[in-house]
Parts: structure tokens; sequence; C-alpha cells
């Protein structure tokens, strides 16, 4: 299968091994293939650290059990530095600690007993291996161990394909055996800035012409879209999946801005979620679709789509309530009004709405700047107990009282410190 040189397959190969010394968890799987270990690293780690990039993760294949290697290199990076997850049906394990992972799959042959379904996997060969992936820049592999160490051996034109910035799949079924394929051609687009081979761009319309997508599972579907949505360049993901035409199979009402989405991301402060705004971004059009329920509209989407319910809850709040927080964000003059319209708001819903408003609005997206930076964080000195000490009942006219303080010294009409702030309250 390999159309590698040996000549070649020696000198990339020696580059992958090199760079992977600097990798985290990388000298300890070196030291297992030293050991005897007949391991390889593979797919995107080998495509990245080719292309001079570091991976997100390791991605190991082993002639034998995943589950041992696991614990074996558990054992290496330290007693309780890593956790060990075991996926039995595939037979691959996943290897976490301070951030860093390793995929850890035993080397095996896949077939597809119909369209969009999972797989069945037996015990493959290396070449097997590499011809069960998604694009040939992914079907590489170099040897840590055994004969072959430090050997690289890739699918054909994989190596081409990696030097001219292309992406091709390996074969003419691949969208239609898993047309989740499709999430990944618009990812790995827009993340390596690569071109599609025209084949590959004739299969991909064919298999959504022919709605490949609704072989597969909405949970599935879901997945990958996630993954799109926490890319480091999300938007220019999403962008990628629209252009496809990915995106309104995924769902009819799907609309994306990308430079909406990227005003928004500038606004979000750090305790934001991007991935959940990315989200809401996609529902807005719903909003003003006529002659439908736009809430239950999202929750079917997001549920279907398998969204936890605290993201499904924070992403409907966010895409319903940023369209009617631009005007409110807009024409308030004061500090307590901005904290008023925005305080029962999630961070999300803020930014988009002050990245909405840029066009028509452009007070909104200083607004959204005021709010994150000078007001969301302002407490008062005295609490209720300070209020009941000083006579006030318990009841609701406590949380009004420091309500009203609260206010006066956002506008700053107080001086600074709990006397003046008391004394504000108690005045109510």
């Amino acid at each position: 299968m390999s159309s590698v040189s040996p000549a070649t397959a020696a000198t990339r190969g020696g580059e992958v091994v090199d760079a992977l010394r600097a990798q985290p968890g990388g000298p300890e799987l070196l030291a297992l293939g030293d050991a005897g270990a007949d391991l390889a690293l593979v797919g995107g780690a080998v495509r990245d650290l080719l292309l001079g990039r570091a991976p997100r993760e390791l991605d190991v294949v082993v002639a034998g059990d995943a589950a041992e290697l696991a614990n074996s290199l558990a054992a290496r990076l330290g007693a309780g530095a890593a956790s060990v997850t075991l996926h039995d049906r595939f037979g691959t394990a996943l290897l976490r600690w301070d951030g860093c992972r390793v995929d850890i799959a035993a080397r095996r042959a896949e077939s597809y007993p119909a369209p969009g379904a999972l797989p069945d996997v037996r015990p493959g060969t290396s070449e097997e291996d590499l011809a069960r992936r998604d694009f040939t820049v992914n079907a590489i592999a170099v040897a840590l161990g055994g004969a072959r160490r430090g050997e690289l051996i890739g699918a054909e034109h994989a190596l081409e394909d990696l030097d001219a910035a292309r992406l091709r799949v390996l074969h003419e079924r691949s969208f239609i055996d898993d047309p989740t394929r499709l999430l990944r051609l618009a990812r790995y687009r827009a993340r390596l800035g690569f071109a599609i081979e025209p084949g590959t761009a004739a299969l991909a319309a064919e298999a959504l012409r022919t709605g490949a997508l609704m072989s597969v599972s909405r949970a599935r579907l879901g997945a990958e879209l996630r993954l799109a949505l926490g890319e480091v360049g999300g938007p220019a993901a999403l962008e990628s999946i629209s252009e496809l035409g990915v995106l309104a199979a995924l769902a009819p009402g799907f609309r994306f801005d990308r430079e909406l989405a990227e005003r928004a991301l500038a606004l979000l402060p750090g305790d934001g979620r991007a991935d959940l705004l990315l989200m809401a971004a996609l529902l807005l059009h719903l909003t003003v679709m006529p002659a439908h329920d736009p809430e239950a509209t999202m929750y079917a989407i997001l549920d279907e789509l398998e969204f936890t319910a605290a993201d499904r809850e924070r992403t409907l709040r966010t895409a319903l309530a940023a369209p009617s927080l631009v005007q409110p964000m807009a024409l308030a003059t004061k500090p307590s009004e901005l904290r008023e319209a925005l305080v029962a708001h999630t961070p999300e819903a803020i930014a988009l709405a002050g990245a909405l408003g840029d066009g028509g609005a452009p007070r909104a997206a200083s607004a959204a700047i005021e709010w994150f930076q000078q007001i969301r964080g302002v407490r008062l000195e005295i609490g209720g107990d300070d209020l009941i000490a000083a006579g006030v009942p318990a009841g609701p006219e406590i949380g009004r009282r420091l309500a009203q303080a609260l206010a006066r010294r956002l506008d700053g009409e107080l001086e600074p410190g709990r006397e003046a702030e008391l004394r504000a309250a108690l005045e109510g």
C-alpha cells in the first residue's frame, strides 16, 4: 500500500522521531519502543509533526492490547500522573495527564455493514490500519518499536498530498461509509489551510446531494459539530462547514455569519464559552423565522444533537436573549442601568448582543466592554447581615436596599467604603 521510497521512509520517519522527543509523552513512548513494544505513531500526530506543528494529541497503534500499553505508559509517566479510559468495543484506550493526551488503539482493519453504521473491527496489519483512515494526510505512520523502528509508511499519495497541502479521501465510498467525514473534511480544510482535491470535492458534493448524512445518528453528528465548535479557529471551521453545504444539511435553520461570530468572540471574557456562543450564533436565524416557536425549535435541534442539559440551556438563553439586549445596551446612560439590563444574562448573550449592535447600534459593543471590564465585578463591602444588625427586618427589603446602594456606588454617587454604603442602604 505504501508508495514511500525506502530512503524517504527513513528520512521522514527520522524527522518524526526527533520531533516526538520534544512532545509530552513522546520520550516515554520511544522508551516503550526501545523496550520491545510493537507500536507506531499514526494519523494526525505524524501529519502535524511533519508540518512542524505541535500535535493536539498523540495517536498510537499497537500490535496487541491497547489497555496494556496504556498502563505501561501511565507507569512511566508517574503513578498518579495519568488517568486511563478504556473503550472495549474498538480496543482503544485514552490516557490523560496535565492537559495532555495519548489515544491508543489496537492495530486493526474495519468494514462497514451499512452506510453510516459504526464499523465492524478485527485485528489488522499496519497497511490495513492505514486503509481505514479518512484522508491520505492522516494515513501515515512511523514505527516506534520493533524491526521497523523509525520507518515511515503511508497510503498512496499520502506524502505527496501532505507536501501539496491537499485533502484527499482514500477511496470512493469514504463519505458513504462514514458521512461524518464530511464535517472532518471541512474542519481540516479550515484548521490546516489545505485545499480539497477535486475528486474528493466531487465525492463530497454527491454524498450531500444523496442525503448521506441522514444515515448517521444525530448523536454522532452532534459530536462532530461540537469538535468544530471547539476548534481554536471555530469561526473558520464553521464557515468551511457552511461553504461545503454541510451546515444546511445538519439543520435547515442553521445560518453562519463569520464576521458576526468573530466580533462576538472578541468581546467574550475569559470565563465565557466560545463553543456555546458559536452554537447560539448558528441558531440566531431561527429567532426571526415566522410561524414557528423559536425556543421549541432550538430545543429540539440541541436535544437531537445530544448537547448536555446544561449546555443546551445556556445556548438557548444566549440565542433567545441576544437580539433583545441590543437596544437596552445601546440606550443605557448609567452603569446602574446597564447592570439592570445585563445582570441576569450569560456572558455569551451579552457578547453576541454587542456584536449584533455593531451594525446599527455601535453603543451596544462598547456597553458590553464596559460591563465586562468595569461593572460586572463590582461588589458592595456590606451585606445583608450588616443591615439586619442596623435594624432592617429580614426579608425582601434587605435585597432592595442593597441593590439601591450598589446602583448608587456604580453611578459614582457614594464615597468609597463600608460606612458610605451602609448609610445609602439605610436611607432607602
